[in-house]
């Protein structure tokens, strides 16, 4: 089409020009007394300069059309390959979830087969079953912030726990530092060092303290003009380390309760509490209802209360509101239990 129209643009200038020339050498024909004669060559020099300058236009807008159908033609087979992307994440979620729901199922098949309860052990066995399906059924819905305790006893004390060296030279050596690095690096692993540092930090000079030293982090340092990303993938598994740390030290604890007051002493708790204090206005910015609230961060402030023993410091209808943001993780009934609040929410703050 535009070549057709190009055509017919150049036999109209041909025809054009004729015309002018045939005119011209009418108006030489005559006797004219004028002395200024428009010459032929200048009138047609200027035509085809006119010519030159269409059509190098015209290859310009072909140029840019072809880089536009180009550029689309990228855009789409790129959207093409992020959809086909998309769907393959969900085709791998769903797989796990599968098998995840069949993994709970065969735990309570195998309990019922093997298992031949007296009366009483069938009430045991029974709240294993439930834990075990529980335990599966957490992690389906909550993956990454699951885990189940191994290897414990009821009063909470490790059975066969052996921690490995480099957390026994951290607690050794109380290097924070070296045992936030080390956890941050085994983020898969956090729930088993967790469990191996709660036997490991009996040989600490001061566990309570090694622990506390290690949250200094927590809530870096926002740099002027810029704002912490929450979202940060790095942050992030700095404060669960934080959490498994703490938990660690509640366990210690509660296997040597009530001979904890002297890792607990006055000096402990009051930088507990200066961190308490410190974070809490942290927490209120960032929101503390159920829909906006920040679960990890309201899960350390209240594991922060709950290990060192502070809670009473603290108004309880705030801690209560900090406790349902938190009410999908695994740790809120316990939490719920040790911070003293299962007067305010009964029922709910309960075990299982």
């Amino acid at each position: 089409m535009a070549n057709s129209e190009q055509v017919v643009e150049n036999d109209a200038g041909s025809s054009l020009i004729e015309q002018l020339g045939r005119a011209l050498h009418e108006l030489e024909a005559c006797k004219d007394s004028s002395e200024e004669k428009v010459q032929w060559m200048e009138i047609e020099e200027h035509f085809r300069n006119l010519e030159t300058v269409l059509k190098k236009k015209s290859e310009e807008l072909e140029a840019r059309e072809k880089e536009y159908e180009e550029k689309e033609a990228e855009t789409r087979a790129l959207l093409a390959e992020r959809e086909v992307a998309v769907v393959t994440k969900e085709l791998e979620l769903l797989d796990r979830i599968q098998e995840l729901k069949d993994t709970a199922v065969s735990v309570i098949a195998e309990a019922r087969a093997n298992h031949q309860p007296s009366s009483l052990e069938c009430i045991d066995g029974g709240d294993n079953i439930d834990r075990k399906v529980s335990s599966s059924l957490a992690e389906i819905n909550y993956p990454g912030e699951y885990s189940q305790k191994m290897g414990e006893t009821a009063d909470g004390v490790a059975a066969d726990v052996k921690p490995r060296p480099e957390l026994t030279q951290f607690c050794e050596q109380m290097d924070a530092k070296g045992l936030l690095s080390f956890s941050m690096e085994n983020q898969k692993n956090l729930y088993a060092i967790r469990d191996e540092l709660s036997v490991a930090l009996e040989i600490a000079t001061e566990p309570a303290r090694l622990v506390l030293d290690s949250l200094e982090g927590f809530y870096p340092p926002v740099e002027t003009g810029q704002q912490m990303d929450k979202k940060d993938a790095a942050l992030q598994g700095m404060r669960k380390s934080c959490v498994i740390f703490m938990e660690a030290m509640a366990a210690l604890l509660a296997r040597i309760d009530p001979g904890a007051d002297h890792l607990l002493n006055p000096e402990i708790k009051q930088q507990a509490k200066a961190f308490a204090d410190e974070w809490k206005p942290k927490l209120a910015s960032a929101g503390t209802d159920a829909t906006n609230g920040d679960p990890l961060e309201a899960e350390a402030f209240l594991q922060l209360l709950s290990t060192f023993r502070i809670a009473s410091e603290f108004d309880e209808e705030e801690l209560c509101k900090l406790v349902l943001v938190i009410a999908q993780r695994r740790q809120a009934p316990e939490l719920c239990h040790s911070l003293g609040l299962t007067h305010k929410i009964p029922g709910w703050c309960s075990f299982n």
